[in-house]
């Protein structure tokens, strides 16, 4: 059973275990086996965390608070997120993340009501993640029309 649902996904130790109680087995052969998977490497918390940090931040540009929340929810160790974070966010620029998922957003907020345009931007953005100092700063950039088309250069100079 357990190698079933492996063969679909990479699970966390807290996940797969909690799948198997679901699917019958007692808790402690549950335990068990995760453990003896954890032990084999089929079951790798340290993957986990980075593979989905990193395909949530690139492919979904989710900032690391959401993300962090996520891995939490997923019963992944604090220390083993903080990690992943620091690795994937080193390579990445959440003001640049946020500023290209407002670069795609902000135009269609207008066209409903260009009113509230901000204000949902700005929840838009703290809902996927995104610190409330680089929502701020991206608002304002979005308020002075400092909204780089996709591929152009970043106008403040930081890499995207």
């Amino acid at each position: 059973m357990a190698y079933e649902l492996l063969a679909r996904r990479p699970w966390t130790r807290k996940e797969l275990t909690e799948r198997l109680r679901r699917r019958g087995a007692p808790a402690a052969i549950a335990a068990e086996l995760v453990a003896e998977l954890e032990a084999s490497g089929y079951v790798d918390d340290r993957a986990f965390a980075q593979g989905w940090v990193d395909a949530r931040a690139r492919q979904k540009a989710l900032g690391r608070q959401r993300i962090a929340a996520e891995l939490r929810a997923k019963g992944v160790a604090r220390e083993l997120i903080e990690a992943a974070l620091r690795e994937v966010f080193g390579e990445l620029s959440e003001e640049a993340q946020a500023l290209e998922v407002a670069r795609r957003r902000f135009p269609t907020l207008l066209k409903r009501d260009p009113r509230k345009a901000s204000a949902r931007l700005r929840a838009h953005l703290l809902r996927r993640g995104f610190p409330a100092e680089v929502v701020g700063t991206v608002l304002r950039r979005v308020g002075g029309a400092d909204l780089p088309e996709a591929g152009e250069a970043d106008p403040s100079g930081a890499d995207p």
